[in-house]
């Protein structure tokens, strides 16, 4: 079955009128109705990236924590953004900006725990924002983009096609609460239980990956199913099948992910410095 997050626009509202009922979210502090093309949309995203005075920092707040506690509220707001202003992608940066605070702070977390001087802490945030954000993100996005737009459309709506700003959209959403687990509950608990060498912490510190990665692809899941013209949206819930078996299997293989990160980490720094 087709998995809806709001109900359809009335037959007598215009496709850009304004309604409440869309998103239980704070309405964003501006709205535009005009349709633009897609280079256009990308020089107004990034002209806007440095301008925080035109941010909407409150609202990208309010998506953050409902990613948690109610991530299918947070695409009806993107389904809203579609009726007021022809896109489905953000045009506001705020919650990209956000994101890069939150990979700042847990960076500052993974420091201390490694400890990292000034200049290996600099390049592990680089690396981070770089590498493991923009560059897998546009990656990923680029991957689901064309996988959707090829294989999942439904034939009698011709002229629908997902953006690709939405695909990276949907990435961030997903990406998000993962980066809470991992980089920040990860690294708080793992000098006071995960960095152990016996059961209880193999099973937390595999837990905690599992749950990451479980929220990734329901996220994701959601982000596609709010589209209408796309059809089984289904598969991007196929892999938490496999998440559930590895959990099991890479546990009682004794490996323990979490200090396997950490040691990925290290190498990745230690590799840099002899560059």
């Amino acid at each position: 079955m087709k998995y809806h997050t709001s109900p359809p626009p009335s037959r007598t509202q215009s496709p850009y009128q304004f309604d409440s009922s869309v998103s239980p979210l704070p309405p964003p502090v501006s709205h535009r109705a005009s349709c633009l093309s897609a280079a256009t949309k990308r020089y107004k995203y990034l002209r806007r990236i440095f301008k925080f005075s035109q941010m909407d920092f409150e609202f990208a707040i309010w998506q953050m924590l409902y990613l948690f506690v109610a991530p299918q509220k947070v695409y009806r707001d993107f389904q809203y953004r579609k009726q007021t202003k022809a896109q489905f992608a953000r045009d506001d940066p705020a919650f990209l900006v956000l994101v890069t605070g939150w990979i700042f702070v847990s960076s500052v977390c993974f420091a201390l725990v490694m400890g990292l001087g000034f200049s290996s802490f600099i390049l592990f945030l680089l690396y981070v924002v770089a590498v493991d954000m923009l560059l897998m993100g546009v990656l990923v996005a680029t991957g689901l983009w064309f996988v959707s737009n090829r294989y999942l459309r439904h034939p009698t709506e011709p002229g629908q096609d997902v953006e690709w700003g939405f695909s990276f959209d949907v990435h961030m959403n997903a990406f998000f609460p993962a980066l809470v687990i991992l980089h920040v509950v990860q690294i708080l608990l793992y000098n006071v239980v995960l960095h152990s060498d016996n059961f209880a912490s193999h099973l937390l510190g595999n837990m905690l990956w599992t749950v990451a990665l479980g929220y990734y692809f329901y996220i994701t899941f959601l982000g596609y199913s709010a589209l209408p013209f796309l059809k089984n949206t289904r598969v991007f819930l196929y892999p938490l099948t496999l998440l559930a078996l590895s959990f099991v299997a890479v546990t009682a293989s004794g490996v323990n992910l979490s200090r396997t990160l950490m040691e990925f980490y290290r190498q990745r720094i230690l590799f840099s410095s002899h560059l």
